[in-house]
C-alpha cells in the first residue's frame, strides 16, 4: 500500500474507519485513567525496545538509522504491524472498560 492510498483508507473501509482512527476515537472517548494507562504501557514497551536495539546496534544513532531503513524498505510490513498494534491496544482499553 502506498502512502497516498493510506490517506484514504477510511473511505474504503466498510466500517468507516481505519484501525488508527478507531484507536484514536477509543483513546479520546475512553475513561481517561484507562487511556492513560494504555499509553504508558505503549511508551514503556517502546522504551524497552529502544534499549534492546541500542544494545544490538551500539548507539542510538545507529538505531535511528536502522528504523528509517526498515520503514523505507519494508513499508507494507511496518504498516501492517502498526495496524495490528492499534487493534491490540484499542482492545486492551475496551476490555478495561467492561
Amino acid at each position: 500500500m502506498s502512502k497516498f492510498s493510506a490517506l484514504f483508507e477510511d473511505e474504503d473501509d466498510i466500517f468507516l474507519g481505519s484501525p488508527r482512527s478507531k484507536f484514536l476515537d477509543t483513546v479520546y472517548n475512553a475513561n481517561q485513567d484507562q487511556a492513560m494507562n494504555e499509553l504508558e504501557i505503549i511508551i514503556e514497551r517502546m522504551a524497552t525496545m529502544e534499549i534492546l536495539m541500542e544494545e544490538k546496534f551500539g548507539s542510538i544513532e545507529e538505531v535511528e538509522h536502522a528504523i528509517k531503513q526498515t520503514q523505507l524498505a519494508r513499508t507494507d510490513e511496518v504498516q501492517a504491524q502498526a495496524k495490528n498494534a492499534y487493534i491490540v491496544h484499542m482492545g486492551s482499553i475496551l476490555s478495561q472498560s467492561e
